[in-house]
């Protein structure tokens, strides 16, 4: 597929390597890159650059090179959301998030197209919140030539997909946060939990409508949360009360108030006493009390999704039980670390 040839024969044949030009004190770098195709005008420049014959690349029927070839798959890989970021560069492209929310990957169809062989493709975890302009993945050719139906298997499973990368927009929820407990109802102790929960639900483009206090009193819970959606809160939260002791009693008062109790306990630590609610459409998450002590919890996790419009079921939080340790870090990394993955 190479081919020594002089310039003046090389005139739209494909370059197989990078030319360097230095211009001392000036410049230092590529002047021709790999895959450049060869003009007439560019004979003037390989000749200042003391080039008499080049490498070509010739391509065989039913071969591609490792820029069109990645091009092909990446347009391909792009489902709602995701888009191309540049130019092909030596076979590689990036998919990047073109609006913030929630990445989902096919992994079943990634992981067809890594068995392919020649090409591969890269991605961030699927249910990772990214912000616009994020990279999410980027895919190449590993050779410098492709066999085309490689890359037309590639691009098929893709398209079966309906795109392997797509990003879900979250909703700007009107958030109701219930603090309850009797020794903060009765201000013996001062509540820690609203500003916590404030800043993670404002982080994620969510407002706090109405914050409202109860004791351990299943009654009032129930009212408190039933006057919260009158208000118009589509998204509540509870705090504490999670637990097995004779005054936690937070469980009872959603399910008084019509919740039907999605999913109770998880495997994740911190936040295995978490509870999972709708009471209608509107979701109502309990936040047991680790949520004070540790900066991520499956509160974490879980709440993108929720507002991303998914309904979770009970198998799906079961398998979280694989990553579901956190490492609980000195200094806390995520979503830059396993917790989760």
């Amino acid at each position: 597929m190479y081919k020594t040839l002089k310039i003046e024969d090389a005139i739209g044949k494909v370059l197989a390597h990078d030319i360097t030009e230095v211009r001392p004190g000036e410049f230092k770098g590529r002047a021709f890159k790999k895959g450049h195709a060869i003009q007439v005008q560019d004979l003037c420049h390989l000749q200042r650059l003391g080039k008499r014959h080049i490498y070509v690349l010739e391509l065989p029927e039913g071969y591609l090179h490792e820029n069109d070839a990645a091009l092909a798959m990446a347009n391909a890989f792009c489902g709602p959301g995701v888009i191309l970021k540049g130019e092909p560069k030596e076979g590689k492209v990036n998919l990047v998030a073109a609006r913030p929310g929630l990445l989902k990957v096919d992994k079943q169809a990634l992981t067809e197209i890594n068995l392919l062989g020649d090409v591969m493709c890269a991605s961030r975890h699927t249910n990772t919140t990214v912000a616009k302009d994020e990279v999410v993945a980027g895919t190449r050719a590993i050779p410098l030539t492709v066999e085309k139906n490689i890359v037309d298997h590639a691009v098929e499973a893709a398209h079966s997909a309906g795109g392997i990368f797509r990003i879900k927009p979250l909703r700007s929820a009107q958030a109701g946060l219930l603090i309850t407990g009797n020794e903060v109802f009765s201000r013996l102790i001062e509540d820690r939990f609203e500003p916590i929960l404030k800043e993670k639900i404002e982080a994620i483009g969510s407002d706090v409508l109405v914050v409202e206090f109860a004791p351990d009193d299943p009654v009032i819970i129930a009212t408190q949360i039933k006057e919260m959606i009158n208000v118009g809160a589509d998204l509540i939260l509870t705090t504490a009360g999670m637990s097995v002791d004779p005054d936690d009693v937070t469980r009872e008062g959603i399910r008084r108030a019509g919740g039907n109790a999605e999913c109770y306990g998880a495997p994740i630590l911190p936040g295995a006493m978490f509870m999972f609610s709708l009471i209608d459409d509107i979701p109502i998450l309990g936040v047991p009390a680790c949520g004070l002590f540790h900066k991520t919890t499956i509160l974490d996790l879980l709440l993108p999704r929720i507002l991303a419009g998914e309904k979770i079921s009970r198998r799906e939080i079961a398998a979280m039980g694989h990553g579901g340790l956190c490492l609980d870090c000195d200094e806390c990394r995520f979503p830059k670390c396993p917790f989760g993955k």
